[in-house]
């Protein structure tokens, strides 16, 4: 997955991003509500961690009030990417404020990173209309598990190539344009261009031969991922 955390303790930034990194996703940061708000409307993303507390900037005259104000904003212009607030309020007036606001969950300070997690494939699950297991012809993906598999046997990718076919499966027989494929997998400071797209595209080709899927690409448009002919 592809999530905006949006944290301004350090420490706590720092963990967090760690935990989701590790664990295979990709991480964009910010610490006050004012770089929220423009990382949120220049990035797609597949959900957000935000926290409600936030400072409104470097300066205290721009306007931005807080962590509310960012997902109030974003709201307001249609977006409904997943928003998981994180915080340590645990008054239920502020609680209510903020699923009042468009949040999809609440998890109050301290929390455990494993449970953060959960609720983010949860919230993902929900927003796509996906199971935790994909199958394609023979070839499975279980996302608890961040596991491909061919026959029961494991399919073993790299990093980048099992990206790719993650968002290929999410869900399997979906087109997915270059553009939305690179923005998905990129950060700001790792971009993925379309030569690179390309050849993870003919290595995986290679390595799906025999197991029931097959990736076709649509000219102008995209890939998919189909059952095989």
């Amino acid at each position: 997955m592809r999530i905006l955390l949006v944290e301004d303790d350090a420490v706590l930034r720092g963990v967090v991003l760690r935990s989701l990194a590790d664990a295979g996703h990709r991480v964009d940061v910010a610490a006050n509500a004012e770089d929220a708000d423009h990382l949120w409307r220049v990035q797609l993303f597949d959900a957000v961690l935000l926290d409600l507390s936030l400072p409104a900037t470097a300066s205290p005259t721009s306007g931005w009030a807080s962590g509310l104000n960012v997902l109030r904003h974003a709201r307001a212009r249609g977006d409904r990417t997943p928003v998981l607030v994180l915080t340590a309020r645990g008054r239920t007036e502020e609680r209510i404020a903020g699923l009042d606001a468009g949040a999809d969950d609440y998890l109050g300070k301290p929390f455990e990173l494993a449970e953060v997690e959960a609720r983010l494939r949860a919230l993902v699950r929900r927003a796509q209309g996906t199971e935790d297991v994909a199958t394609l012809g023979h070839l499975k993906l279980d996302r608890r598990a961040r596991r491909f598999s061919v026959r029961s046997a494991p399919l073993d990718l790299p990093a980048r190539e099992f990206e790719v076919l993650w968002e290929l499966m999410s869900p399997p027989g979906r087109t997915v344009s270059k553009r939305a494929m690179s923005d998905k997998l990129s950060t700001f400071d790792e971009a993925l261009g379309d030569n690179a797209l390309e050849a993870f595209i003919s290595r995986l080709r290679k390595k799906l031969v025999g197991s029931g899927a097959a990736i076709r690409t649509l000219r102008g448009i995209g890939y998919l991922l189909e059952p095989a002919e």
